[in-house]
C-alpha cells in the first residue's frame, strides 16, 4: 500500500483527548460571552464571598456598577456597608445578619455614590454550603434607571393630579361666572304663562364665554320681555360687553317702554360706551293674558314660528345694528301666539358657517323647526338639542344661542 503513513502510536492516543477539550473550550467561551452580554443588558453583576477564607471573587459588571478599579480588588462582605449611603446601611446590615448567621437568603436595595452620582443597587444574597464549604453568592443589580423612571411617572401623576385639580376649579369657577353673566331662564312660577328651553353654545371658548346673550324676564305690569343679542367679538372682551348690554336692557324694560325705545336706548349706550363694538339684538314684550308678543330688532335675524307643524321666519320691522347710527328709529311689529305655537329667538351663528350661506342655513332651520310642533317639557327640551345638531352644532367659529318660548296656555 502507497500514498498514506501509517498511523502511529502517539497520534491515536492524542486526537481522542485534543477533540473534547477544543468542544469544551469553544462551549466554555460561548458561555462567558453570553454571561457577560447578560450581565450588560440586566446591568448587573455576580460576586462570591467565602466566609472560611475571606476571598472575595467579583465578575467584572460588578466592578462596573460599583465604579471601582479591579486593581483595588473586590470590597470584603465585612466593609461592604461603608460603601453604602449612611441611610441604607442598617438595611443591609439586617440583610447580611440573615444571610450569614441564619442562612436565610434575602435581597435589599442601597444607594451609593459613584464618582459623586447617586446610583441605586439592588442585591440578592443567598448562603451556600457545600463539601465544608460556607459562602455567600449574590447579584448586584444597578437599578439606578428603573427608579428614575419610577420617579419621573409618581411625578406625572402628581403634577396631573394638581393640573386636574386646577382645571376643575377653574372649571367650577367658570361655570360659576357663566351662571352669574348668562343664567338660565327664570323658574316657571317666575314667568307665568310661558315655557322657556335655551341653548349656548360658546365659538370654542375653553371658559364658556362669548358675546351672544339671550333673557326672559318678568316684568312688573305682568309681561315677559324675551331677548337675545350677539356682541361682535368673542371669548372674555365680548363677554364682558354682552353683560353691560344684558343687563342694560333687563334694567330698562322695567320703565315699561315699548321695546322700539328700549333698543334705542341700548343703541345710544353701544356708540358712546362701547366705540369699538358693534351689537344685534331682538326684544319683545309678551303679554300671557292676550298671547300677543310684540318686537323689535336691531339688524338681528327675526324669529322663527313654528305653528301646526309648519315653520316660518316673521318679518322683521326696520331696525339698524347697534352702535351703526343714531338717526333711525327701531320699529315694531306683533303676533299673537296661540297655545300650541313655538317661537324661535336665536343669534346668526346657528345658521351662518363658512361654508355655508345664511339663507341655506335659515331654510335648513325652518326645516327641522317644524318637528317642534307641539312639543312640551322634556319633549321640547330634547327636540331643540336635535335642531342644534341637525343645523350644523356648535359653531368653533361664532357663538349659538337659542331661546325657545312656549305659551303655557
Amino acid at each position: 500500500m502507497t500514498g498514506s503513513a501509517p498511523l502511529t502510536t502517539t497520534d491515536t492516543t492524542r486526537r481522542p483527548r485534543e477533540e473534547p477539550d477544543e468542544h469544551l473550550a469553544v462551549e466554555h467561551h460561548l458561555l462567558s460571552v453570553r454571561l457577560a452580554q447578560a450581565e450588560r443588558l440586566g446591568d448587573l453583576g455576580w460576586a462570591e464571598w467565602n466566609l472560611q477564607t475571606g476571598e472575595t471573587i467579583w465578575s467584572d459588571r460588578v466592578y462596573a456598577i460599583f465604579g471601582r478599579d479591579p486593581g483595588e480588588g473586590p470590597i470584603r462582605l465585612a466593609d461592604l456597608a461603608s460603601h453604602v449611603e449612611t441611610g441604607d446601611r442598617a438595611g443591609l446590615d439586617r440583610l447580611l445578619r440573615s444571610v450569614v448567621h441564619r442562612a436565610e437568603p434575602g435581597e435589599t436595595e442601597f444607594r451609593i455614590r459613584r464618582r459623586g452620582e447617586i446610583r441605586n443597587l439592588r442585591a440578592a444574597l443567598d448562603p451556600v454550603a457545600a463539601g465544608g464549604r460556607t459562602a455567600v453568592h449574590g447579584v448586584i443589580q444597578d437599578v439606578t434607571g428603573h427608579r428614575r423612571a419610577e420617579h419621573g411617572i409618581t411625578e406625572a401623576r402628581r403634577r396631573l393630579g394638581e393640573l386636574l385639580g386646577r382645571a376643575t376649579r377653574e372649571r367650577r369657577q367658570s361655570e360659576a361666572l357663566c351662571e352669574a353673566l348668562l343664567p338660565g331662564p327664570a323658574s316657571p312660577s317666575g314667568l307665568p304663562g310661558a315655557r322657556i328651553e335655551t341653548r349656548y353654545h360658546p365659538a370654542g371658548a375653553e371658559d364658556g364665554l362669548g358675546g351672544d346673550w339671550h333673557d326672559a324676564v318678568p316684568l312688573p305690569d305682568g309681561r315677559i320681555l324675551l331677548a337675545v343679542g350677539d356682541v361682535s367679538g368673542h371669548g372674555l372682551p365680548a363677554a364682558a360687553e354682552m353683560t353691560v348690554l344684558r343687563h342694560a336692557l333687563a334694567a330698562l324694560a322695567m320703565t315699561g317702554e315699548p321695546v322700539g325705545r328700549l333698543l334705542s336706548w341700548l343703541n345710544h349706550l353701544v356708540t358712546h360706551r362701547m366705540a369699538e363694538a358693534t351689537a344685534t339684538a331682538v326684544a319683545g314684550h309678551l303679554d300671557p293674558a292676550t298671547g300677543v308678543f310684540t318686537w323689535s330688532q336691531a339688524g338681528h335675524p327675526a324669529p322663527v314660528l313654528v305653528r301646526d307643524g309648519t315653520a316660518v321666519q316673521l318679518a322683521p320691522p326696520d331696525g339698524v345694528l347697534l352702535g351703526a347710527t343714531l338717526t333711525e328709529p327701531y320699529a315694531s311689529a306683533e303676533i299673537r301666539l296661540r297655545e300650541d305655537d313655538l317661537l324661535l329667538l336665536f343669534t346668526d351663528g346657528l345658521v351662518e358657517r363658512r361654508d355655508r350661506d345664511i339663507d341655506d342655513g335659515v331654510a335648513l332651520l325652518l326645516e327641522v323647526a317644524a318637528g317642534l310642533s307641539g312639543l312640551r317639557g322634556a319633549g321640547l327640551a330634547a327636540g331643540l338639542d336635535r335642531l342644534v345638531e341637525a343645523v350644523g352644532g356648535p359653531n368653533p367659529e361664532d357663538d349659538v344661542c337659542v331661546l325657545a318660548f312656549a305659551p303655557a296656555g
